[in-house]
């Protein structure tokens, strides 16, 4: 009897040890190629403020040129309450707003549009700002 209990102890020793054998070794906890650094972490964690902030300067931009000014005086459209509202946008209807505002401000700067357009235009953005926190 006592034999047996012999054996069947060194069997699970045999198993334990084929087993240790057969896993993988890892010397640093995880495998090279998944690692990323803390800086990459960093930066991924950092684009989309630093996108946000883009689009809010690119629409400010746009409102804050004369014809932008002129097109909120005649609106009646305080440029600090849409400041406040471009703000408020969700981050998606913000770079929508701010491809419209760059959009108008490359034709405008190519000579595209007209200075009464571009006031449109302006507008157009305003009430986008004003939709997009109404809806």
């Amino acid at each position: 009897m006592r034999w047996r209990g012999q054996q069947c102890v060194r069997a699970v020793a045999i198993a334990l040890g084929l087993g240790l054998a057969a896993a993988p070794v890892r010397t640093s906890g995880q495998d090279k190629g998944h690692v990323v650094s803390l800086d990459e972490l960093s930066k991924d964690a950092a684009r989309p403020a630093q996108s946000r902030q883009a689009n809010e300067a690119a629409v400010l931009e746009l409102l804050s040129s004369d014809a932008g000014q002129q097109a909120l005086k005649s609106a009646k459209v305080d440029y600090q309450r849409v400041d406040k509202a471009i703000g408020q946008l969700s981050d998606e209807d913000l770079a929508k707003v701010a491809d419209r505002s760059r959009q108008a401000e490359s034709d405008f700067a190519a000579g595209g549009f007209k200075s009464t357009l571009i006031i449109a235009i302006v507008l157009i953005v305003v009430l986008i700002v004003v939709l997009s926190l109404v809806f």
